[in-house]
């Protein structure tokens, strides 16, 4: 990759590590880009954010392949993780603290796979109060964190499939592809409900966005080993 390459647009597949936010990433990929071909300002966004608590494909484009972030946002995208039966949390996953439990005994294996098939097409989601959404000017997380209540309106998201791939006790492992704007948060604590139970998330890693792979992305160090390479 050389310079004219990385201005005239480039595409990145990027596996973000977990505890990284999206900015960060795209932040530290900005100053390593910029360093190595000694360019004073470049355009670098991603398509699509991933909570720092999730790892995963982030597309990253630099140059005049920015202008194609809103259609790799747009398309569909694929998830693996794991959901945790009996507790929710008041963020959906393990950014805050379990708040409550729920009984499981009554939960089956097959209850399980039976309950996937109520969330297969379009669907009414509610985002998490622990987002980036913004509502009145703040962001949606600001008011959970400082105790507000706020009304959060539903959303139609599409989810064409939706596959348990194992089960462990209360741990129950994975994998969705759906629309852009679907919280696989959010989906775990519905499916909570569905069990008449409560579940939270616990792991979660976006494996495809269109047709980019994680399977062809490069963690940032590796990134940056290969650019100080070239």
């Amino acid at each position: 990759m050389t310079k004219d390459d990385v201005l005239s647009g480039q595409v990145l597949l990027i596996d973000k590590p977990l505890h990284w936010t999206s900015f960060q990433a795209v932040n530290k990929l900005r100053w390593e880009i910029r360093q190595a071909f000694n360019i004073k300002k470049i355009k670098v966004g991603h398509a699509g954010t991933l909570d720092p608590l999730a790892t995963g494909l982030l597309v990253i484009c630099t140059g005049k392949m920015t202008k194609q972030i809103n259609i790799f946002q747009g398309q569909v995208k694929e998830y693996t993780g794991t959901f945790v039966l009996g507790s929710t949390t008041p963020s959906y996953d393990l950014e805050t603290e379990i708040d409550q439990t729920y009984p499981t005994e009554h939960i089956s294996e097959a209850l399980i796979h039976e309950t996937t098939k109520q969330f297969i097409g379009d669907i009414e989601q509610y985002p998490p109060v622990f987002s980036a959404i913004k509502k009145d000017g703040k962001r949606l997380y600001e008011f959970a964190r400082a105790g507000e209540a706020v009304e959060i309106k539903s959303r139609t998201v599409h989810i064409s499939e939706f596959e348990i791939t194992s089960i462990n006790g209360n741990s129950v492992e994975f994998r969705v592809v759906c629309s852009k704007g679907t919280y696989i948060r959010s989906l775990a604590n519905d499916f909570g409900k569905a069990l008449n139970s409560g579940a939270h998330l616990s792991v979660l890693r976006r494996t495809k966005i269109g047709d980019f792979s994680v399977d062809n992305a490069v963690t940032p160090e590796k990134f940056i080993e290969q650019l100080a390479s070239e």
